[in-house]
This record gives structure tokens, C-alpha cells and sequence, in this order.
């Protein structure tokens, strides 16, 4: 019986501070960094839920808190 290892993903992020998962044993897209955490599928997607509590774009979030022109 062969047993079937699941793979290791590893949770990335862009530039704008957006989130998502990538397998570990391929090279990341461009854009996109490793953001320090590995695991199993679920263990990242978890992870991207507790930590990824604004899904507004960073450019996005620094012209909304930019003061209004005069």
C-alpha cells in the first residue's frame, strides 16, 4: 500500500499585500514572495484567513487614508 504525501505549499504575497498559496517545490510567479509560512493546503489557507483581514489593495488603503486635496 502506498500512501500518498500531500504537498507543501507556502503562503506568498504581492506587492499590493494580497495573499495566496503556492506549491514549495516550484519557483514563485513574479510579483508574488514567500511570506514565511509552510505547510500543508489547509494549514496556509488558515493562516491567510487569521492574518489577511483587509482585502482592500495596499494602493487602494493608502489613497483612502491619503488626506483629500484642498
Amino acid at each position: 500500500m502506498t500512501t500518498v504525501q500531500e504537498p507543501e505549499y507556502l503562503v506568498v504575497r504581492n506587492d499590493e499585500d494580497q495573499y495566496s498559496i503556492w506549491r514549495a517545490d516550484r519557483d514563485l510567479p513574479a510579483g508574488w514572495h514567500a511570506e514565511g509560512t509552510r505547510g500543508p493546503r489547509q494549514s496556509c489557507l488558515d493562516h491567510i484567513d487569521s492574518t489577511w483581514t483587509d482585502m482592500r489593495p495596499l494602493s487602494l488603503r493608502q489613497r483612502m487614508e491619503a488626506p483629500a486635496p484642498v
